[in-house]
């Protein structure tokens, strides 16, 4: 395998496999010297670095060195004293002498007694026979398919679930396999034991998106987890509005209003997902989108690839995954890691107060990686008013995920979450919070011993969708899933196998196992459990390698919390008296919004943040009530998330200035102007702060005034007008349309795949402050384009009186040639503009 990249007179040395020797004959191995390979060599190496650089959030070399970033998990203290000091090791595990052996063993492989004739695959990879252990395998899933009835749930085999159970049962791949259960008193029956529903209560599936899944896959195990009484995860992806619907008109062909779907419907069956996800990309996140979740979650990473965002292959991007996210077919779509608008826990306070106020009903939760100081980090998350925290280990999400993050990145839920709850409860936070846990549960061994080191709930990802079917191909990433569960090809998704009540056994044979394991233990609950880690010990494990093992960080008991899990799960948290609900108050407030009529025009202050003037009210109005046209006007200043998540079809105006995040998600409209009384000029004058617009679905946003750095980024859909910005606008756009007309920072549209760009270039620096890594510069010279921009000046005039936009128009066409126009990839065939003839990268002309 090395062979190749060492060149071919290096590989003269080698004992070469037969098929090695015949890339040779055959001249694929190219013939390079020994400095060319080692050149190549080189640049690999820097590539590794940049990765781990770019993945930590690391931005230049001297940062790195002796940053202290990396956790080792299996190294004893004679080892990290001697080559890496100071680096976190908090299990011990293998000494030098264990590393020498090791080593020595696989040195001695590569110079066999006889002549191989293949390299040995030690299957770090790929599941193989006498490779590595996979826990997630093609043998585990046809012991789950058998036992669940896949495609037939009345033919559940309650003996093939003991197959799969025993399958893992002598396997030593994860720390919590190092463990066993002991009690302090006697086993009780099992009918002493709550119920199998009681448990399945606490389930919920991991974040994964549709895009990434199919829409069947998606359905299904959002159906069966409804069924159960328990919450799926929409993951970054958005949802179908229609799934939103209870489904109480099915017919006996078990047609929904929008799909068949193996297995029928119930009459009442919903296929929404209970759990809403917030990522970094808020792809689909619209103000409807929040107000139809029972809990919003707030991916700040994932436990199988922290440090990087979610990424959907351009060939996974359909038509209806598009419309979806808001983009065009065939672009990638990736989710940055960092949340644009969280920068600081007072940002993700914020964050976590915005999403409350738009949907008081519904939990906020944070996902948090699990990691050393995710305890100081979850005190910070508790304190800010969240509701819930989910700790996410690495084992979870790996179908698609890079190499170098399935195997070196992320850590084990088991320290993640017994750090978090040793944290929590001494700083009497742990009564505040609910702590779900994800990645790699698979089994109700798994389920109890998460719930001992504190867990009040239980995420369930791969083996979710092994449930409805997977094979565990890993082509999860190519768009070829040969049963269809990972595909968005129509003839793949047509060998579709799964039913929901294929997930619905399998959730049930878990909590079966949960309750026998309960009954043994002699306790009646999980609530007289959780957190229980003195009901654990290390169990003597016969392997070299984990013979330096310390787990008592695992087994130590933290202390009672002051409210039982149950309680916790039912506790939704406020933000208190807010102008929102003073406006809402004032009768002639709701008379306005049920007739429509401008409303009266209350003020603001800095300290307040007016997040959803009206809007949640609004959307819950009846639709005849809910027609274009002005609701509200505000005067004075607007605190953090003025209009944010605004809905269709509400109209805000605010005479005075607003602070950050201004129209962040929103869908209606927002139009800010200064005091008639101002002595400042508008276009000198910053009415916006920083990240406006951030991941809006569509509306429209007019400014006669400047916005601060990092302008709608991440706008899908919608309109703007500012008079000005800072650095970054327009970041990771992909749909709408944004009007600069003033001066802008640097780094312009970088990561730009789709919308269009307008910037009026007065001094003529634009084109040196614009990120051409993607998209193309060019004038106005399309008739489209000319009536696109001249339209939202017009409608800019109307709402804000903007002086500037009135000069533009007065004199047009001498204005027109001084505005350039941002192309990216998605908008080259479009009607503005279309690309011409002939060789690629040539200019461009009207439709």
């Amino acid at each position: 395998a090395i062979c190749p990249y060492l060149g071919y007179e290096t590989s003269r040395q080698w004992r070469l496999s037969a098929r090695t020797q015949s890339l040779i004959k055959a001249g694929k191995v190219p013939d390079i010297s020994v400095k060319v390979a080692q050149k190549n060599f080189k640049k690999s190496l820097e590539k590794g670095v940049l990765k781990i650089l770019s993945k930590m959030g690391i931005s230049l070399l001297s940062c790195y060195h002796g940053a202290q970033i990396f956790e080792a998990y299996g190294l004893g203290k004679d080892v990290m004293d001697m080559c890496f000091k100071g680096t976190v090791s908090r299990i011990g595990g293998m000494s030098l002498a264990d590393l020498q052996r090791e080593s020595e063993s696989l040195w001695a492989k590569g110079f066999p007694q006889k002549a191989m004739t293949k390299l040995e695959d030690y299957g770090f990879i790929q599941s193989k026979p006498k490779g590595e252990f996979h826990s997630n395998n093609q043998t585990m899933a046809k012991l789950l398919h058998k036992a669940i009835g896949l495609g037939n749930g009345s033919a559940a085999d309650k003996d093939a679930y003991k197959a799969y159970q025993q399958h893992f049962a002598d396997r030593r791949g994860r720390l919590r396999d190092c463990l066993e259960f002991k009690s302090d008193r006697g086993p009780i029956s099992i009918d002493q034991v709550e119920p199998a529903a009681a448990i399945m209560e606490r389930f919920c599936t991991g974040g994964m998106s549709l895009g990434a899944i199919s829409c069947e896959t998606h359905e299904q195990i959002a159906i069966a987890m409804n069924r159960i009484g328990g919450k799926s995860n929409s993951g970054e992806g958005g949802e179908d509005p229609i799934r939103w619907l209870h489904l109480s008109d099915v017919d006996g062909e078990g047609k929904s209003a929008h799909r068949l779907l193996p297995g029928g419907l119930r009459n009442g069956d919903t296929a929404t997902s209970k759990i809403k996800q917030v990522a970094s990309g808020r792809f689909g996140v619209t103000p409807e989108y929040i107000m139809n979740a029972e809990q919003m979650e707030i991916k700040i990473a994932q436990g199988a690839k922290p440090g990087e965002g979610g990424q959907l292959p351009g060939q996974k991007v359909s038509p209806y995954i598009a419309q979806l996210r808001r983009s065009k077919p065939g672009v990638p779509l990736i989710s940055p890691p960092p949340h644009h608008d969280i920068y600081s826990i007072e940002d993700l306070a914020q964050l976590i107060y915005d999403l409350h106020q738009v949907n008081p009903r519904a939990k906020v939760s944070v996902k948090l990686v699990a990691e050393a100081g995710i305890g100081v980090v979850a005190s910070g998350v508790a304190k800010a008013n969240a509701d819930i925290i989910q700790v996410s280990g690495h084992e979870g999400g790996t179908g698609a995920s890079p190499i170098s993050s399935i195997k070196h990145a992320g850590g084990p839920w088991e320290m993640g979450l017994a750090e978090t709850h040793q944290t929590l409860v001494p700083n009497e936070l742990r009564e505040r919070v609910v702590l779900p846990v994800d990645g790699g549960v698979r089994n109700g061994r798994d389920v109890l011993m998460a719930a001992l080191m504190g867990a009040d709930e239980f995420g369930f990802g791969t083996v979710a969708m092994i449930a409805t079917g997977c094979i565990m191909a890993r082509v999860c990433h190519t768009n070829n899933c040969p049963v269809g569960v990972a595909s968005q090809r129509e003839e793949l998704r047509a060998r579709f196998p799964g039913a929901p009540e294929d997930l619905v056994n399998y959730f049930h044979f878990v909590a079966e196992e949960v309750r026998a394991e309960l009954a043994n233990l002699g306790y009646r609950s999980l609530d007289e459990v959780i957190g229980r880690a003195d009901l654990l010990k290390q169990r003597s494990v016969k392997l070299a390698k984990t013979e330096g093992l310390d787990l008592s960080f695992l087994t130590t008991f933290a202390g009672a919390s002051g409210k039982s899990s149950t309680r916790r799960a039912q506790e939704v948290h406020d933000n208190g008296p807010q102008l929102d609900d003073r406006i809402l108050a004032e009768p002639e407030v709701m008379a306005a919004i049920k007739d429509h009529k401008p409303c009266p025009r209350p003020s603001s202050r800095n300290v307040d943040r007016p997040a959803r003037p009206v809007a949640g009210v609004y959307r819950q109005a009846p639709r005849r009530q809910r027609l274009p046209g002005k609701v509200m006007t505000l005067t004075g200043s607007a605190g953090q998330s003025f209009g944010c998540f605004c809905v269709k079809g509400l109209e805000v105006k605010l005479v005075g200035e607003a602070n950050d995040y201004v129209g962040k998600g929103m869908n209606g409209g927002i139009a800010i102007v200064p005091p008639a009384n101002s002595p400042f000029k508008p276009e000198e004058a910053s009415l916006l702060g920083n990240t406006c617009l951030y991941g809006a679905t569509g509306g429209r946003l007019f400014v006669n005034g400047r916005a601060g750095e990092r302008f709608a980024v991440r706008n899908s859909l919608a309109e703007a007008v500012v008079e000005g910005a800072g650095d970054h606008c327009c970041e990771y756009m992909t749909g709408g349309c944004v009007i600069v007309l003033g001066s802008v920072g640097r780094n312009v549209a970088a990561g730009m795949t789709g919308g269009l760009g307008y910037f009026l270039d007065e001094d003529g620096s634009f084109t040196d402050k614009v990120n051409t890594e993607i998209v193309s510069v060019q004038r106005v010279i399309t008739k489209a384009g000319e009536a696109q921009l001249r339209g939202l000046l017009e409608a800019h005039v109307a709402h804000t009186g903007s002086a500037k936009a009135k000069s533009l128009l007065a004199n047009w066409e001498a204005s027109l040639g001084k505005f350039w126009q941002l192309v990216p990839p998605a908008e080259k065939n479009t009607a503005e503009v279309k690309p011409l003839g002939g060789a690629a990268g040539g200019g461009w002309r009207s439709a």
